[in-house]
């Protein structure tokens, strides 16, 4: 399963949820679900109590949930039950709630939004900015993040045109990428940071993102003046775009005397931010 995990939110409630993209479906938190639709103090014990009755009673269909890794309070990921959609709207019907059929309506506008931005793709860049708000980051911030998906998905697009193969080949290369520019492979940038299953660039700063961008505008660019072939001479242009940036960076760091890089994660910065906005500047 290749999981794509979400926050979204019904009633300024958050809900966890679970893009996959091989079923092309949704996966919610039962746990969340049960606590909007119950107001109950625990509703992890709510859950349980419920999912021994459903099984006593031979529903098979709600009880066997899948367990997804999904985000706690603490910051860190665990293994949660996680229903479908279809599923959920079964386990509604169990949970008696004034909140039943307004919460059935808020799943099949979920449902409608993801089909609506398979055929209009910009939606999905407005669903991921109301996404970043919603969870406390800066305009500014959000304005580089999205102009760097931007800039991310023309330079995979690139290497596809190129017959290379997402997984090892992009990891690879994205790797070269990081190393140059910031010293750094993925794994050592995110272990700088401290972070685990975090999205990387969810957790940069502003500094951080525009020079990631330049490398990665670098890298595509050159990559079409010089239309590599082998894996390679792929290697070789990773490392040309990444020494763009890394100029770049260099330079910044020697007018402005302080590291681009920043040890700061989103977490760290909401945390130290009384009024919970994430200005993740330097």
């Amino acid at each position: 399963m290749t999981q794509k995990p979400e926050i979204k939110l019904f009633d300024e409630k958050l809900v966890r949820t679970v893009w996959d993209d091989e079923q092309e479906k949704w996966y919610f938190s039962v746990v969340d679900v049960v606590g909007i639709l119950t107001d109950s103090p625990n509703p992890n014990n709510y859950w349980k109590v419920l999912k021994n009755r459903l099984k006593k009673e031979g529903n098979q269909s709600v009880t066997n949930c899948n367990q997804l890794k999904m985000l706690s309070r603490d910051g860190k990921y665990y293994k949660t039950d996680a229903l479908d959609t279809e599923q959920l709207f079964r386990l509604i019907q169990s949970v008696p709630s004034p909140k039943a059929e307004p919460f059935k309506m808020w799943l099949a506008q979920i449902a409608r939004e993801r089909i609506d931005e398979l055929q209009d793709p910009e939606l999905t860049i407005d669903r991921a900015l109301l996404q970043y708000k919603q969870l406390g980051y800066s305009d500014s911030w959000i304005n580089q993040r999205l102009k760097s998906i931007e800039i991310r998905k023309d330079l995979t697009n690139e290497w596809k045109k190129h017959g290379l193969e997402e997984g090892v080949h992009f990891a690879t290369l994205t790797d070269i990428i990081y190393k140059t520019w910031a010293d750094k492979t993925a794994k050592e940038y995110k272990q700088f940071k401290g972070l685990k299953k975090e999205n990387l660039r969810d957790n940069m700063t502003n500094t951080e993102l525009v020079l990631n961008m330049l490398a990665e505008l670098s890298t595509k660019e050159i990559s079409e003046a010089k239309q590599p072939e082998t894996i390679e001479e792929h290697i070789h242009v990773a490392h040309q775009g990444g020494t763009v940036a890394r100029n770049a960076r260099k330079e910044l760091e020697k007018q402005t005397g302080k590291p681009a890089i920043s040890p700061m994660n989103a977490k760290q910065v909401l945390q130290s931010n009384n009024n919970h906005q994430l200005e993740i500047t330097e």
